[in-house]
């Protein structure tokens, strides 16, 4: 595996960890979910079931990478793991102007660059030689 790859597939997954960690300190509420939806969400019930969702989603991008990056073994068609990063370019984009658009400002001005970097780093990776 070139260096390259080596370095942005354990990048992408130490931003990936600490953005679980966020959605897990929400999900128990050491967070408030004011910070996180565009701060429209309307109860305690839907948070749990979209920072749920949003847990699982981390969880299987952070297999991904780790697929790519050469951490662990699996028998799916690269193919459908190039596939999968990028969606996962297009969906961090997607999320980068959601963000942008939320109406609180640590969602805007931190959670944008973030998702900006996220897709950029899946960017790199989906586009690396093996």
């Amino acid at each position: 595996m070139s260096r390259p790859h080596f370095i942005t597939s354990r990048v992408l997954l130490v931003v990936l960890s600490i953005l679980l960690i966020f959605h897990f300190l929400v999900l128990i509420r050491v967070i408030p979910f004011d910070y996180v939806w565009g701060g429209k969400l309307p109860g305690i019930s839907q948070m749990l079931l979209l920072e749920t969702v949003s847990v699982v989603i981390t969880l299987i991008m952070m297999a991904v990478v780790a697929i790519r990056g050469g951490l662990i073994q699996s028998k799916l068609h690269p193919i459908v793991i190039r596939f999968a990063l990028w969606a996962m370019v297009g969906f961090f984009l997607l999320n980068a102007i959601g963000n942008f658009n939320s109406e609180n400002q640590i969602e805007k001005n931190v959670f944008t660059p973030v998702t900006l970097v996220l897709s950029m780093l899946c960017l790199a990776l989906v586009l690396q030689k093996k």
